[in-house]
């Protein structure tokens, strides 16, 4: 079967699934295999729960109208979502970087769908599954894409504008992250830098933050558009207002909004508030608008999140963490008004050979500034000399946490994914 007829079955049956627990009847079952599963062994009971084909790539024993065997059932999936791209002349807005991409990702989507049907990326399913999904979920009544996408090794981001073809990008930054997949703070920028690659090839258009040199330079030769805190060099241009407790920014030139107090914690995220009125002033999206979008907008799931609990001010960023990110929510931290402060931070994972070193690296940040306790989670600060509290798992430090009765203080709680530092507070 071809990629055009398998595109007609998707238009009759346009719901895909690769997750018989989230499987719904009528869907499209695509039979995926990872490092611990194999899709092709669910494809009798996605049949059996109202798959309406089951796209497979191994002979399983279910022979019938339908099951379809292709050579790759992802290779099927990400030639599917291209199909469908190509249906649709409308923008297609690529978002990727170290750090901040979801954010910015999120911030984007709440300005643009006040005047646009836009659909995004749900959650953080930015990888070689979940860029193809979001892809297939979008209706012919989307005005606006915006496809976020995430990548630990060379060669991923280019994979992926393969078959989402944007029109336009955004790189947020390039930092210290999956230093081991891409060889590198080089690698990093070798990597997220595919995009304008594509985009310059394919006369695309990018929005850059033009206080980077890095981005400045990877950027060339293409349209571009700026934003940044330098009103002499960009199109729209932004500062921090304040920045005690949530982020108010004051934009500088490019709209009649003079400030915007959103509900984010930290200087850092300035530019992705920035991003999001620079991507808004370009779709002409009403100035009323864009204010109104990024003032009501409310972080989730884990990131710059700022949380009161018994009289404690708790700052929840725990979804990710790499040397960069932790650096600057540390520093934040730390410049942040008040007196009693606790960190409690979870280990950095991927760093490769850098792993040792950049945890020691941050132990020393640690150490320049004063702190009313500091709680460290994982093996990774086992053998780093520290004066610290230790423990190996964040259900371990939740019981300290619990324990140490803290009142009236500041909390800052910060680590990679696998460490699960929102359980402290559970």
């Amino acid at each position: 079967m071809d990629i055009n007829q398998l595109y007609t079955i998707y238009t009759l049956h346009p719901s895909v699934q690769t997750d018989t627990r989230k499987l719904q009847a009528g869907d499209l079952f695509f039979a995926l295999k990872g490092p611990s599963f194999n899709g092709n062994e669910y494809s009798k009971k996605a049949l059996e729960m109202g798959a309406s084909y089951c796209i497979v790539d191994e002979e399983i024993g279910v022979h019938n109208d339908k099951t379809i065997l292709v050579p790759d059932a992802l290779d099927a999936l990400q030639q599917l979502a291209k199909k469908h791209r190509e249906q649709f002349t409308i923008p297609f807005i690529a978002v990727t970087g170290s750090n901040g991409k979801t954010t910015t990702k999120e911030l984007i989507h709440s300005v643009l769908s006040t005047t646009y049907k836009t659909y995004t990326t749900e959650g953080n399913l930015n990888n070689h599954i979940g860029v193809p999904l979001t892809i297939l979920k979008i209706k012919r009544d989307a005005e606006i894409v915006i496809i976020e996408m995430g990548a630990n090794h060379q060669k991923e981001i280019a994979s992926y504008c393969e078959y989402t073809m944007p029109s336009h990008g955004l790189i947020t930054n390039c930092g210290k992250a999956h230093l081991e997949g891409f060889g590198g703070e080089e690698g990093v920028k070798k990597g997220k830098g595919e995009l304008f690659n594509y985009l310059r090839e394919h006369h695309g258009t990018a929005f850059v933050y033009w206080d980077y040199d890095y981005l400045r330079n990877m950027s060339v030769g293409i349209n571009q558009i700026k934003y940044g805190t330098n009103p002499a060099e960009v199109d729209i241009a932004g500062e921090v207002e304040n920045d005690s407790e949530l982020l108010e920014v004051k934009i500088t030139k490019g709209t009649g909004i003079q400030t915007i107090q959103t509900n984010l914690v930290g200087g850092y995220n300035l530019h992705n508030v920035l991003a999001a009125v620079c991507i808004g002033k370009t779709f002409k999206v009403s100035e009323e608008n864009i204010k109104t979008a990024l003032e009501e907008y409310l972080p989730s799931n884990s990131r710059s999140q700022l949380i009161h609990v018994n009289n404690n001010s708790i700052i929840l960023d725990a979804y990710n963490a790499n040397p960069s990110s932790m650096k600057v929510a540390i520093e934040n931290f730390a410049n942040m008004p008040g007196k009693d402060k606790v960190l409690m931070l979870g280990g950095m994972m991927e760093l490769g050979n850098d792993t040792t070193l950049e945890h020691a690296n941050l132990i020393k940040l640690i150490d320049q500034y004063n702190w009313l306790y500091v709680v460290l989670v994982g093996d990774y600060f086992k053998d780093i000399a520290n004066k610290y509290v230790h423990f190996n798992t964040s259900s371990e430090a939740n019981h300290w946490f619990k324990k140490a009765s803290l009142n009236n203080v500041q909390v800052l709680i910060k680590g990679s994914r696998s460490f699960q530092m929102e359980k402290v507070l559970d």
